[in-house]
């Protein structure tokens, strides 16, 4: 049986275990804690390598966007003058035949009144007299005379504060004007013409965006609607239904209207008029041999008379 040596003799030396003092500032960090630590300092180091990958995607991406950027800007510098001469050759080629539509005018002005000439040279008074007056009525022919001219222009445009879109109620609509011509047609007038379009019976008045067309013509504000007709015309249309409307669109949209007479004004022919077809006025002559009695054929239409439109 052997005997403990407390004092360390069987060992040759004395040997002492380090006190709980010593050991606490020698590792003062627990090992559970030291163990949390070193996990989060791994996943801190990944992080950080994850974020530099993403730096250098994003930096690549950059890069590759600027260099498509620069590609894409010399294709479009490089290709402005074919762009450039093309616009050019479309300016030049519209003016071309602007300038020949113009010389085609003024020849079929010169035609018109040679043929003219012609006609009533070859024509009776009686003929030509009939003639000119339903050239007046359609519009084939210029008209003068005493008349009325009803002026409408847009008043001021108000913007709307919520959503800054511009209103439109205080301009001129198509409406207005087609609202204008019925009302001079109803109080007996001859001739209509708005800014120097002559209305005929294929005339349109009507709305394209911003702009109002007349006979397929921009027209623009102030609008000149001149009539040609009876005296009392003015004041007819003027406390008429249509005047009264335009008195409240003055009133309520600050538009202006005014109607004022005319004592002597010339309206110039329609343009652009072509005649389509035509129903002859006088039944056909009967052909030889036809056993029917006189005055028993078959109902001939009415004579009438077509200009194509648009």
């Amino acid at each position: 049986m052997t005997v403990p040596d407390p004092d360390g003799a069987a060992a040759g030396k004395r040997t002492y275990g380090p006190d709980f003092l010593t050991a606490l500032f020698q590792n003062p960090l627990d090992p559970g804690y030291a163990d949390a630590a070193a996990r989060r300092a791994e996943g801190r180091g990944r992080t950080g390598t994850a974020r530099q990958a993403a730096r250098v995607s994003t930096v690549a991406v950059l890069l590759v966007i600027g260099f498509l950027l620069v590609v894409g800007y010399q294709q479009t510098v490089a290709e402005e003058p074919a762009r450039t001469q093309a616009r050019e050759e479309l300016v030049e080629q519209v003016e071309n035949r602007r300038e020949g539509t113009a010389e085609l005018r003024a020849r079929a002005d010169v035609l018109a009144d040679e043929v003219a000439g012609l006609r009533e040279r070859e024509l009776s008074g009686a003929a030509v007299a009939r003639l000119r007056n339903l050239g007046a009525a359609t519009g084939f022919f210029p008209v003068r005379g005493a008349g009325t001219k009803i002026t409408l222009a847009d008043g001021p445009t108000s913007v709307d504060p919520v959503t800054g879109a511009r209103r439109t109620e205080s301009r001129v609509k198509d409406t207005d004007l087609q609202l204008a011509t019925n009302a001079l047609w109803s109080a007996g007038a001859e001739a209509i013409s708005i800014n120097g379009q002559r209305l005929t019976a294929t005339s349109t008045i009507r709305q394209a965006g911003e702009a109002i067309l007349v006979n397929v013509q921009p027209v623009a504000t102030p609008y000149e609607v001149v009539a040609i007709g009876p005296g009392d015309l003015t004041g007819e249309f003027r406390d008429g239904y249509a005047g009264q409307f335009f008195k409240t669109l003055v009133t309520r949209y600050g538009m202006a209207f005014e109607a004022t007479e005319v004592k002597d004004v010339t309206l110039e022919a329609a343009t652009e008029l072509k005649l389509r077809f035509a129903v002859p006025s006088t039944p056909p002559p009967a052909p030889s041999g036809s056993s029917s009695p006189a005055g028993s054929g078959s109902p001939v239409p009415s004579g009438s008379a077509s200009e194509g439109g648009r």
